[in-house]
């Protein structure tokens, strides 16, 4: 077993690992695959070899496929569901044939029968956490939240999340009923709710920080050094932040992180998981692969002193341009 710790996320009394594991990655998605050929034998390993380290915290939503990686997770946590927390998340919209409208849902209606295909898709009776993905600018936030909350008094879900959303939102959301958790992305390259003051007014609700993407989408790790590094079918082609010159930029600043990995012995995806955990937050890096869900649980072992963070701060200062994380279109259903 790994020494992996255990922390409380937000202040109604959800438990979890301080690392989880991001599951989009391991089916195909968005027309294709997201990150390069997704094999489901190699992904259910990867979420069996990460329970086995006390990585029992798992990512996923109804739009990855869609429903294709809840599909996964069913298979892979058969007969054993009770020893996982699943969070799982609705809004963007999908019709009654299985495909996305281009639409964001949060009515009370949509809500329920999205936590009924989920429930019935992931083979289990209760979500443990249950967020909404992208603000439904055409509905109050107040009746997505006051919905989410019957769904708790149901007991179909434990605890509700947002993903992507303002202080505003986060407020408004909240007085209706208690958030647990806000998913935002969040790594030593995109600190932009930290700038802000998103992360401020989680801090003072008691609201955790669920951090996707802490390695940068992969990049922070190093290996992508040129952009031809990235396969045909790869959708970080297709992201401003690993684009044109913007590309070059960012390199530059991962080759200096990976100078301090080097220096600890580690990698730099481990140094970029271990910064978020010391930042308090919780990071759910993304893997389909045994061998990186084992190297990614592994920085939860790792301590960073005042003066490491300080030193990749430095390297990379809050307010530094590295492009945008999503193309145009994408970034106008981040509600920021």
């Amino acid at each position: 077993m790994s020494n992996i710790k255990e922390v409380k996320l937000g202040s109604q009394g959800l438990v979890v690992p301080e690392i989880g594991l991001g599951c989009m990655g391991m089916t195909t998605g968005f027309g294709g695959d997201i990150y390069g050929k997704a094999d489901e034998k190699e992904a259910i390993s990867t979420i069996h070899r990460s329970l086995e380290l006390g990585g029992n915290f798992l990512d996923t939503a109804d739009i990855y496929g869609p429903f294709l990686n809840e599909q996964l997770i069913a298979k892979a946590i058969q007969g054993n569901r009770e020893k996982y927390i699943i969070a799982t998340k609705f809004g963007f919209e999908i019709d009654d044939n299985r495909q996305a409208t281009g639409a964001i849902n949060g009515s009370k209606s949509y809500v329920k029968k999205a936590v009924e295909r989920s429930l019935k898709i992931l083979g289990t009776d209760y979500i443990d956490l249950y967020y909404q993905h992208r603000l439904d600018t055409n509905t109050p936030v107040e009746e997505t939240a006051e919905a989410m909350g019957e769904l708790v008094k149901e007991g179909k879900v434990k605890y509700i999340g947002l993903s992507e959303v303002n202080s505003e939102t986060v407020r408004k959301a909240h007085a209706i009923y208690p958030i647990t958790a806000v998913q935002s992305e969040y790594s030593l390259f995109e600190r932009q709710i930290e700038e802000l003051g998103i992360l401020d007014t989680l801090k003072e609700l008691g609201i955790s920080l669920i951090a996707y993407s802490p390695v940068g989408r992969g990049f922070l790790n190093g290996s992508i050094q040129k952009p031809e590094d990235f396969n045909e079918i790869d959708f970080r082609k297709f992201i401003p932040k690993y684009q044109g010159e913007q590309f070059y930029k960012n390199v530059e600043l991962v080759n200096e992180i990976k100078k301090v990995a080097v220096e600890k012995n580690i990698t730099s995806a481990q140094l970029a998981i271990a910064w978020v955990i010391a930042k308090g937050h919780t990071p759910i890096p993304g893997t389909k692969r045994v061998k990186y869900v084992e190297e990614n649980i592994a920085a939860a072992g790792i301590s960073l002193t005042q003066e490491d963070l300080n030193r990749l701060e430095r390297i990379i200062p809050l307010g530094t341009d590295t492009g945008n994380r999503y193309d145009a279109e994408s970034m106008k259903g981040v509600n920021l």
